[in-house]
C-alpha cells in the first residue's frame, strides 16, 4: 500500500508512539488534502499528546473497528498538529465532505454525550522522505 492510496481508504490504523517507544494504534477517518493526508481527533486525545512528543506515525488500512489484515506493511509518515485556524477550518470541511452524513451523526452524538462540542484538532500527515547520503569514491 502506498501513502497516496491510503487516502482512498475509509479507515486507517494510525499508530503513534509513547515516550517509551511503545506503539498505540487507533482507527481513524482519513482524507486526502493535496499531497498530504488529514485526520480529525479530539484535542485531548492520547494520540495528540503522543504526537506533541513524537510526530512519527505509521499507517495501515483497517476496518471500522481497527482490524488490520495480516501481512499489511505499515507506511511510515510524519504527523503535525495544525494550529492555523483558517487551514484547520478548510481541512475540517474536507473531512466533513468525505464522510458526509456519517461525520455529522458522529459529531452530533459526541456533542450530546459530552454535553458540549469537544474541541477537535486536525492532523496533517506527510510521507517520510528517504534521505540519500552521497557516497564518495
Amino acid at each position: 500500500m502506498t501513502f497516496t492510496a491510503l487516502g482512498d481508504e475509509s479507515f486507517v490504523s494510525l499508530t503513534t508512539f509513547r515516550r517509551s517507544g511503545e506503539p498505540v494504534s487507533t482507527p481513524v477517518w482519513i482524507a486526502r488534502d493535496g499531497d498530504a493526508l488529514i485526520v480529525t481527533t479530539p484535542e485531548e486525545s492520547g494520540k495528540v499528546k503522543r504526537l506533541r512528543n513524537n510526530g512519527s506515525v505509521e499507517l495501515r488500512p483497517c476496518s471500522r473497528r481497527g482490524k488490520v489484515d495480516a501481512g499489511v506493511d505499515p507506511v511510515a509518515a510524519v504527523a503535525e498538529i495544525v494550529t492555523d485556524e483558517s487551514i484547520s477550518r478548510r481541512m475540517a470541511g474536507t473531512i466533513r465532505d468525505a464522510y458526509g452524513l456519517e461525520y455529522r451523526i458522529v459529531m452530533f452524538v459526541e456533542r450530546v454525550l459530552a454535553r458540549r462540542q469537544k474541541p477537535r484538532v486536525l492532523l496533517r500527515i506527510t510521507p517520510v522522505t528517504e534521505r540519500v547520503t552521497p557516497t564518495t569514491s
